[in-house]
């Protein structure tokens, strides 16, 4: 059930005097005409919330309600897997500016998010909000999507300030959305698209180091004579 809370302010001054308003928040920005008790004519205003909601909920919404899906990650992640007809518009863009600041910043971030998590380096997007409003009136319905739900939380709240008033997003992000939920485009599933850089060879590098020492350890508790002789012919210095 949406919920809905509101307050009251009032102007004090002689030109104001019994002005006030009834400010709500609804879950569905519905309009809800109404006076305050003892005051004439009375003026309403409405904001809706970000709805935030899980996978399979935001499934339902875009295929029984109508949303259409915002992707606002970099562009490296929305290529490796995105949902499919979805629309982009990235909240962080790429900095590729070169004064003497940046550019540090920039090294610095190369050489530990870039390179062991494939992470890019960038900067908040100046044309997010005129961006969206090319493609979508504030009428629209809009699920806002992202990786790990922080981009999209933030992009939502931009979004819900300048008008719109049918905003979900996915609490914690794609990643938490299993393969087949949505009908997806890419090279891999939407919840590995974050993943990158070295942490992604690492991870393959020990599960075959793991293996093979399984394996030694296996092979010296069940065959120790052989082990035995085999360890006798490795050479020693």
């Amino acid at each position: 059930m949406a919920g809905t809370g509101f307050y009251t302010s009032c102007l004090s001054s002689s030109s104001n005097l019994g002005a006030c308003w009834l400010v709500l928040k609804t879950h569905n920005a519905r309009a809800l005409p109404g006076k305050l008790p003892g005051t004439g004519m009375r003026r309403l205003a409405i904001r809706a919330e970000v709805e935030f909601v899980n996978a399979d909920k935001a499934k339902e919404l875009v295929e029984v309600d109508g949303y259409a899906v915002l992707d606002v990650r970099d562009k490296n992640q929305f290529e490796r897997a995105h949902i499919k007809s979805c629309s982009h518009v990235p909240l962080f863009i790429e900095n590729k500016d070169n004064d003497p600041g940046t550019i540090i910043k920039r090294q610095l971030h190369n050489n530990f998010s870039g390179l062991f998590f494939g992470l890019p380096f960038t900067k908040p997007n100046p044309d997010f909000i005129q961006s969206v409003k090319t493609q979508f009136p504030p009428e629209s319905k809009l699920l806002v999507v992202c990786q790990e739900g922080l981009r999209s939380a933030a992009a939502a709240d931009k979004l819900e300030k300048a008008g719109y008033k049918n905003i979900a997003s996915i609490t914690s992000g794609l990643q938490t959305v299993k393969p087949g939920t949505f009908e997806s485009v890419g090279s891999t599933e939407l919840e590995n698209a974050g993943k990158a850089g070295l942490v992604t060879i690492q991870g393959k590098i020990s599960t075959v180091l793991g293996t093979i020492l399984v394996c030694a350890y296996i092979f010296v508790t069940f065959f120790p004579d052989q082990a035995e002789k085999l360890f006798q012919l490795a050479p020693t210095g």
